[in-house]
């Protein structure tokens, strides 16, 4: 889209991640659309590279109609992940460092090679070197937790953090697998893998088909994300949070006061 100021807005949504602070939404603003908002989200990306931070991976958004419906928006998103980003299973996190942090089980693949576009996923194995349980750490940097398709694509997905369980060989079947969180010994959501496009590897067929209309080609050994089995869950501070995923065990974080 002619006249949008792609650097400015990554560096107003870099700022506001930086400093914990909400901004209001960008797109209807500066006349974002799709194509131009992962145009943002890559030059927001490159900030972080900039200061030394590596990519790792990719990561989907808005693949099941639970996270749709609680965000307001209806077409499957990608972004990327850089090594910044990772939390050690089991490790702390400070919530105060986000703007309103929420938390999410997802299932996260270890790949081997890289995937063809449109590969069938009977070849899905020899793709991927090992799957696990992880948790997202997103944080919209937007007022409220409320944006558009181009706004929160440009936000990079709210990309802020993940863990990474157990890796695992990749079992027979992950189309419908239980799933549970649990905040401080307690579950606070049930879910299942079929609610990640019905099948958590089609999510990654999703991921290579969209990264690559923008000329991501994801690479071998890179982590990858393939989206939330439940609606997100707002960190507390001193929070507990463990994400269980049937065959594939768990994966913790911890909230500091």
């Amino acid at each position: 889209m002619i006249g949008v100021d792609t650097l400015g807005v990554a560096a107003k949504l870099g700022e506001a991640a930086d400093t914990a602070t909400a901004i209001p939404q960008l797109a209807d603003e500066v006349g974002l659309d799709v194509p131009t908002a992962y145009g943002v989200q890559a030059a927001l990306v490159q900030r972080r590279l900039e200061r030394g931070e590596r990519l790792i991976g990719l990561k989907m958004g808005l693949t099941s109609r639970a996270k749709m419906a609680q965000v307001g928006v209806d077409e499957v998103i990608w972004g990327r992940l850089t090594d910044a980003m990772r939390v050690p299973d089991g490790g702390v996190v400070d919530p105060s460092a986000y703007i309103h942090p929420r938390v999410e089980p997802e299932v996260a693949f270890l790949l081997d090679r890289l995937p063809e576009p449109g590969e069938p996923v009977g070849d899905f194995a020899s793709a991927v070197r090992a799957v696990a349980p992880a948790i997202e750490l997103i944080d919209s940097r937007y007022a409220d937790f409320r944006f558009s398709l181009p706004d929160v694509i440009a936000d990079n997905t709210s990309a802020a953090a993940f863990v990474i369980g157990p890796w695992s060989p990749v079992p027979a079947g992950l189309d419908n697998l239980g799933v549970l969180l649990e905040v401080d010994g307690r579950v606070a959501q049930v879910g299942s893998t079929a609610a990640i496009l019905g099948d958590p590897r089609r999510a990654l067929d999703e991921g290579i088909r969209l990264a690559g209309r923008h000329g991501v080609r994801l690479e071998s050994g890179w982590v990858f994300l393939a989206g939330a089995a439940t609606a997100a869950v707002p960190l507390r501070p001193g929070a507990h949070v463990r994400a269980v995923v049937e065959k594939l065990g768990t994966a913790s974080l911890r909230a500091s006061e």
